[in-house]
């Protein structure tokens, strides 16, 4: 699910309600519950990093944190640094995603199954996989060098450029595909009968009409790679980035003001780049029209050889990067001694397989708290109306632009503070789950909606003329049309959870700790094919997730159909 897949704002005119005051009450309830968590747990932990970047080392408050930036070289550095690798993966990931995203859409290639498959693997594994796939094969232990001799440095920009990219790759020919599709036929019959060349349709139809999905697609790799902490965790060497540099200044020397500072430093790119990434959304896909006629695609040998190439191999490398880790997690002791075994999957940390069952545990709780306060929401706001409902889903979309470690280090300021009512919960799993919620509160929530505005409004007329009441309405009209949308945000907030780093490396503790940070410290600590053991293990629970979600879907969806009937 991508930030283009934008719900539109609530209606201002007044809609239909349900008859009689307790149905009005559950609209409020709807509303007011989901909305107070969002101040809780989203609004005020991110006021505390605003005020935390005013307290000074010594606990005073004053402007010295901000002063101090000119006169800090290697923030500065970083800062570059990070503008620089954000700039470079998107323009990458822009020529080499518009035209697989072309091929997927507009050729006749073959393997569109495989490629789309191929094309899923990099979000079932933590970001910082790309990095240590690239590790295994052009290291200075690597394939590359074991088979050729030829020795890579991919410490440094190159290496955090490549791992950025197959990270960020895959969302953004999503969002260009998307932008494809909606092409009428319409226009290039006219184009054709009017002499137009298949050269001049291209420049002249197709890419203005995907320029908001291009650039869509752009904000979104920027946002993605300014805030990613995983790979630069394991790739960048000393190439210093502002997500390491919040790590560093709160971790490393525990100066929790200039933490603050750095992440407001790096909230403006990223809350800059999702505004502008909404409204180009919202102008390419409130431009198309209901009655356009799908464009068919017609054999053409060179162009889709072209673009084969580049689609078959570009899915290649993302299969060899994850296919590596995985064949590392079987090996006695990378490079040297190639011998398989299962050796690696006892693994030598004092916690065991406890990181992976506190978050398999975190991951559920996430995904079932997610789905009753979003749905509680989604309903909630589609039976609001005016000022307030823009209100309520201005605050409900807001969380996107913030980066998972500034989101991270506003819960310790917020949830380490025994004046706060809810201190009991810092330490604890609930905390993380409700971090990671929060942190993909966004994307679940225009999810939600959309398949709420799928409930015909006509259906909830009936079973309350019918003298259904709220239990009924909700039972036999909302639930089973919005059943597989609940059943998607309930799997997608599971599985991002499984695999996200950087919105929970400041929440983990000796005793508390989860996979995606054990798999960091385990490279950290020289163990790489341990490391990748429980690499292999987060994405065999997400690759068996995406599969379950997958089948209940298919299974719901006939189902809701007899229903209806």
């Amino acid at each position: 699910m991508s930030t283009s897949q934008t719900a539109a704002l609530p209606a201002a005119d007044h809609r239909w309600q349900l008859p009689g005051t307790s149905e009005q009450w559950l609209v409020w309830v709807c509303v007011a519950i989901p909305t107070l968590a969002l101040i809780l747990f989203f609004g005020y932990p991110l006021l505390t990093i605003f005020w935390q970047s005013f307290v000074l080392f010594d606990g005073t408050l004053g402007l010295d944190n901000y002063a101090s930036i000119t006169s800090t070289p290697g923030l500065i550095t970083a800062g570059i640094n990070s503008l620089n690798i954000s700039v470079s993966t998107t323009l990458v990931c822009l020529v080499l995603g518009f035209p697989i995203a072309y091929a997927l859409e507009r050729s006749t290639i073959l393997g569109k199954p495989w490629v789309r498959l191929s094309l899923l693997l990099p979000l079932l594994a933590p970001s910082l996989v790309q990095g240590l796939g690239l590790l295994f094969l052009l290291g200075r232990n690597g394939l590359l060098y074991r088979w050729t001799g030829i020795e890579q440095n991919i410490y440094g920009y190159w290496g955090l450029l490549l791992s950025d990219v197959f990270y960020a790759l895959p969302q953004a020919i999503m969002i260009i595909q998307a932008a494809l599709r909606n092409a009428d036929a319409r226009y290039y019959d006219a184009a054709t009968v009017m002499g137009a060349t298949p050269l001049q349709q291209f420049f002249h139809i197709t890419l203005p009409n995907c320029k908001f999905g291009l650039l869509s697609a752009g904000f979104v790799v920027f946002t993605i790679t300014i805030t990613d902490f995983g790979n630069a965790a394991v790739i960048a060497g000393d190439y210093r980035v502002l997500a390491t540099e919040i790590f560093n200044q709160v971790s490393g020397q525990q100066n929790f003001g200039m933490g603050s500072v750095v992440g407001i430093i790096l909230l403006l790119p990223a809350l800059l780049s999702v505004y502008i990434e909404r409204v180009a959304s919202q102008k390419q896909f409130g431009g198309s029209s209901e009655n356009r006629i799908p464009l068919q695609p017609a054999p053409a040998p060179g162009r889709d050889l072209v673009l084969g190439l580049i689609t078959y191999l570009s899915c290649l490398a993302i299969w060899a990067i994850l296919v590596v880790v995985i064949f590392a997690s079987f090996v006695k002791l990378w490079p040297y001694n190639m011998t398989l075994t299962l050796a690696n999957f006892n693994v030598n940390i004092s916690t065991g397989y406890q990181p992976i069952w506190t978050t398999l545990y975190v991951s559920v709780a996430a995904a079932l708290i997610g789905i009753v306060l979003l749905f509680l929401l989604a309903y909630g706001v589609r039976n609001l109306s005016g000022r307030l409902a823009k209100a309520v889903y201005l605050l409900a979309v807001l969380p996107v632009g913030v980066p998972g470690l500034v989101m991270g280090l506003s819960y310790i300021f917020t949830f380490n503070d025994p004046t706060y009512p809810l201190h009991w919960l810092y330490g604890t799993a609930l905390l993380i789950a409700l971090c990671n919620f929060y942190h993909y509160h966004t994307q679940g929530f225009l999810t939600m909606a959309t398949g709420m505005r799928m409930v015909p409004q006509a259906l909830e007329e009936a079973a309350a003329c019918l003298g259904g009441r709220v239990r009924h309405i909700m039972g036999d009209a909302i639930l089973p049309v919005i059943a597989p949308t609940v059943l998607a945000v309930f799997f997608f907030l599971f599985m991002r959870s499984m695999v996200t780093l950087s919105a929970v490396i400041f929440l983990v503790t000796p005793e508390l700790n989860v996979a995606a940070v054990s798999v960091m410290h385990l490279n950290e600590s020289g163990f790489v094919s341990q490391a990748a053991a429980f690499s292999t293990i987060i994405i065999l629970v997400v690759a068996v997730a995406m599969l379950l979600m997958r089948a209940l879907v298919h299974y719901v969806r006939p189902n809701l159909s007899a229903g209806m009937h």
